[in-house]
C-alpha cells in the first residue's frame, strides 16, 4: 500500500508502511546510518501527517517483516487479541494519540488495552507525540510484577543494584553490594554483569548473593546476567537462580545473533518456574533491550530502530517478565548521537513498553564518546521519574568499571525519590526501616560503622 501527503504543492510518496514509519521518526543517528531517515524536516512532518491517518487495522494486514520469514512477526500477529482491540479498532493512529491523552484513557483502561495493541501500532503513535505527551501517557500506566517483592506500584521507584567488577572478584562485588544496600538500593534486583560467562563463575556469584540474601533476610531477588544457555545449564543443576536473564531484539535475525530463539526463552522460563523460588509472585524473567541492536546486527530489515525496539517488547511480553529495561545509550553515538537523542529514545522506550503492558525500567546511560554528559542523565532521570518508570540502575559512582559506561548512582536514586516523593518497593522499604537504613519518612540514616551488613565482606 502506498501513502502520501502534500506540503506546499509537493507530494511526498511513501511506498509502504515500513517506509512511512521510518520517515516519521524523530531524527537519530542510527536511522541515518541505516539510510531510512527522512531527508528533510518537511518530509518528516509529511510522513507524520500521513501516518496519523492510517487506520490501526492496517497494522494487522501489512507486516513490516514477512510473516513467513520472522518468528517475531508470527508471535505479534498470532497472539493479537481481537477482543481487547475491539474498543479502538475503528481508530486511526491519530485517533489513538488523541484518546491516549484524554481522561477516558485512565489507568484501568490502559491496563485492559495491551493485548489488543501490536508494537507497530504503539511505535506509530509514539512518533506523533511530543516528549511531554509520552510522559503524560506513561504516567497513567501501572504495570505491577512480583517475585519476592512488589515492583511497579504507583508512587514507588525501585532500583537494580549493579555491583559489577572487572575481574568478578567476590570482595569487590561485596563492597559495592554493601554500599548500595546502605543507600537503599536493590529492591528491583541485585544484578551482576560478569566479565566471563563461565558457568562456574556464574554459579559461585549466584551462591554468594543467595547466601547474603538469606543471612540478612533481604526481600529481593538476585540475577547474574549470563547468557540464557548458561542459565539453563545451571537451572538443570538446581543452582539458586531467581531470575533468568537475556538480551533480546525485535526481529528473529537479531535474536539469532544473540544466540536465542523464542522456544529457548520459553524453555528457560519453565525451568526457572520449576524451582519455585518466588514468595509473593512468579515473574521470573529479566530482559534487556536497546535501540540500535537490530541495526548493529544487520538484522533490521529496513525497519527504523524505534519500531524494531517496540517489537522486542512483544517478545518480552510473551514471557511475563519481572523486569524489562532498555539500556538506552549503551550502544553508542552511531545509534543515538547526543543527549537530546538519548532522552527522546528513553521516553519512547518507556512509553512503548508501558503501553504494551511491560514492567518497564531504564538504564539511563551513555558511553564516553557520545555527545552527552551527566547533566543530560540528570534531566532524563527526572523526566522518567515523573513518567512513572518502574526502576533505574544503581551503580557505584554512576561509573560502571566493568562495562565502561556511565549510568546512574545510588545517590541519583535517592535524589529522584526525594524530589518526587517516591518510595522503594513496600517489602524492601519495610526491611530498610528495620535495618535502620532509612526512617519511617523514607529519609536515609547515617550508617553505623559496625552495621551488620558490613559482615558481608566476611561472609
Amino acid at each position: 500500500m502506498h501513502y502520501s501527503h502534500t506540503v506546499r504543492h509537493h507530494t511526498y510518496q511513501f511506498k509502504d508502511l515500513k517506509t512511512l514509519l521510518a520517515k516519521a521518526s524523530p531524527l537519530r543517528s542510527g536511522d541515518v546510518l541505516a539510510g531510512v531517515v527522512a531527508q528533510s524536516y518537511e518530509e518528516r512532518v509529511a510522513a507524520q501527517i500521513a501516518l496519523a491517518d492510517v487506520p490501526l487495522k492496517v497494522f494487522l494486514k501489512e507486516a513490516l517483516i514477512p510473516y513467513e520469514q520472522d518468528e517475531v512477526t508470527r508471535l505479534i500477529l498470532d497472539e493479537h487479541d481481537e477482543a481487547a482491540f475491539a474498543y479502538i479498532s475503528h481508530f486511526t493512529v491519530g485517533d489513538l494519540r488523541d484518546w491516549l491523552l484524554s481522561d477516558a484513557a485512565d489507568t484501568a483502561a490502559l491496563q485492559r488495552l495491551p493485548p489488543g495493541l501490536t508494537p507497530e501500532m504503539v511505535a506509530a503513535v509514539c512518533k506523533l507525540m511530543r516528549n511531554q505527551e509520552l510522559i503524560a501517557v506513561a504516567r497513567k500506566c501501572e504495570v505491577v510484577t512480583r517475585f519476592r517483592n512488589t515492583i511497579g506500584l504507583k508512587g514507588r521507584l525501585s532500583t537494580r543494584l549493579q555491583p559489577n567488577h572487572p575481574t568478578d572478584d567476590g570482595r569487590g562485588i561485596a563492597a559495592s553490594l554493601i554500599d548500595g544496600l546502605l543507600y537503599g538500593s536493590g529492591d528491583a534486583v541485585i544484578g551482576i554483569n560478569t566479565a566471563t560467562d563461565s558457568p562456574a563463575v556464574v554459579r559461585s556469584l549466584l551462591e554468594m548473593l543467595d547466601n547474603v540474601r538469606e543471612k540478612f533476610s533481604i526481600p529481593t531477588q538476585s540475577c547474574v546476567l549470563c547468557h540464557v544457555t548458561t542459565s539453563l545449564e545451571l537451572l538443570n543443576k538446581s543452582a539458586p537462580v531467581d531470575l533468568t536473564f537475556q538480551s533480546i531484539g525485535g526481529t528473529e535475525k537479531t535474536n539469532t545473533s544473540f544466540g536465542v530463539s523464542l522456544a529457548m526463552l520459553e524453555e528457560a522460563r519453565q525451568a526457572t518456574l520449576a524451582l519455585n523460588r518466588g514468595t509473593v509472585g512468579n515473574n521470573v524473567m529479566y530482559f534487556e533491550t536497546g535501540q540500535g541492536s537490530s541495526l548493529s546486527a544487520n538484522a533490521h530489515h529496513g525497519v527504523d530502530q524505534q519500531t524494531c525496539e517496540a517489537r522486542a517488547y512483544a517478545v518480552a511480553r510473551k514471557y511475563k517478565p519481572l523486569l524489562v529495561n532498555s539500556v538506552v545509550g549503551f550502544i553508542g553515538p552511531e545509534y543515538l548521537y547526543d543527549g537530546k537523542q538519548i532522552i527522546r529514545a528513553a521516553l519512547e522506550d518507556h512509553f512503548c513498553g508501558k503501553l504494551l503492558g511491560l514492567p518497564m525500567g531504564m538504564d539511563i546511560c551513555y558511553t564516553n564518546h557520545a555527545e552527552a554528559d551527566q547533566d543530560d542523565m540528570d534531566n532524563l532521570l527526572t523526566l522518567l521519574g515523573v513518567a512513572g518508570c518502574n526502576y533505574i540502575m544503581g551503580v557505584p559512582g554512576a561509573d560502571d568499571i566493568m562495562l565502561n559506561y556511565q549510568s546512574t548512582s545510588f545517590h541519583d536514586a535517592l535524589y529522584v525519590r526525594q524530589v518526587l516523593g517516591l518510595r522503594p518497593a513496600p517489602e524492601f522499604e519495610k526491611w530498610l526501616v528495620e535495618q535502620d537504613i532509612i526512617n519511617e519518612q523514607g529519609q536515609l540514616l547515617p550508617a553505623e560503622k559496625r552495621h551488620q551488613l558490613t559482615q558481608i565482606l566476611k561472609h
